[in-house]
């Protein structure tokens, strides 16, 4: 699994690439988040386009990275897939966070 990060004036947007978040990468998978969302700009839409499966470890791992970002700091999803979009909605997730149907849409919402 890798996270891919881009910039753009206002948004850091981050691309998983790998279709599983589960208890295998959990921890790597929160540490590399940490590492990429430090010095952030306010938000960062984390796309979750390219996974496909997600356990509670995984969830537990988006959490914390949202956590761990403050309340000065801002973390939205976007391209959840029907499995992972299952999860969020089965947790309450989805009230926790911003969720995006597209990147696009994230990076329109948060143009400024």
């Amino acid at each position: 699994m890798e996270i891919h990060s881009h910039d753009t004036s206002n948004v850091r947007l981050l691309s998983v690439k790998g279709g599983r978040i589960d208890a295998a990468v959990a921890i790597a998978f929160k540490d590399r988040m940490r590492a990429l969302t430090e010095g952030a700009p306010a938000t960062v839409i984390l796309d979750l386009s390219d996974v496909s499966f997600i356990d509670s470890s995984g969830l537990g791992s988006i959490v914390a990275a949202m956590k761990q970002m403050g309340t000065q700091r801002k973390l939205h999803l976007a391209g959840l897939t029907p499995n992972v979009d299952r999860v969020f909605r089965l947790t309450r997730m989805d009230k926790v966070f911003t969720i995006h149907e597209t990147t696009n849409e994230g990076l329109q919402y948060n143009a400024g």
